[in-house]
């Protein structure tokens, strides 16, 4: 399998868009999994593979401004994809019309590596754990634990692609007690440990 991997964080784009929260508008950026994998026309894949060689290119370049037109470049990559046909507006649309949900999902991505119980988030939301699962359920399909819980996962399978870091210290950067609870963690929840997936074919 070919293709292109790129990490990056919120506050890579802090300092350069007026809105703080303008990745959000992104359909493909939010917790729903069924959002986060899209299929490309071939027009549409020609284009942004593209933007990816020159993403690639500009990266490799000791330049003043590469951060910016490493950003420009992503933000292009983004908006090419969310105007394409490969987007399901009418589910999209469906799952816009709760604001609690919306403001949970951007709750979890400020706090994963520390709030870990449903309840907590909704103390935040100032809703009951038992109306903050019942929303999650009829707007995305999933418990509430379950969206904190995949979080967690994504965060933890982005730091596992990074060969640099042992899982060790990845425990660490997630907050977990000890590796064997990090292990065990995402072990159930991917049905492999963090070793084997370092090891599969898919990196």
């Amino acid at each position: 399998m070919e293709g292109y991997v790129v990490n990056f964080s919120d506050s890579f784009f802090k300092s350069f868009l007026l809105q703080p929260e303008y990745l959000d508008s992104f359909s493909f950026l939010d917790q729903d999994s069924s959002n986060n994998v899209l299929m490309l026309s071939e027009s549409v894949r020609a284009h942004v593979c593209g933007l990816f060689e020159e993403l690639l290119s500009q990266n490799a370049r000791a330049s003043a401004w590469r951060d910016d037109m490493v950003r420009v470049l992503l933000l292009q990559i983004f908006l090419i994809i969310e105007q394409s046909d490969s987007v399901d507006r009418k589910r999209n649309a469906e799952k816009g019309k709760n604001a609690t949900v919306r403001n949970f999902m951007r709750l979890i991505d400020k706090h994963y590596d520390h709030l870990r119980l449903p309840g907590q988030y909704a103390e935040m939301l100032n809703v009951t754990p038992n109306h903050l699962n019942a929303l999650c359920k009829e707007h995305v399909g999933m418990q509430a634990g379950e969206l904190i819980r995949n979080r967690i996962v994504l965060e933890a399978k982005r730091l596992l692609i990074n060969l640099d870091l042992t899982v060790s210290e990845i425990a660490y950067k997630l907050n977990f007690n000890d590796n064997s609870y990090f292990t065990k963690f995402f072990r159930k929840e991917t049905g492999m440990t963090p070793e084997d997936f370092r090891k599969s074919p898919a990196l």
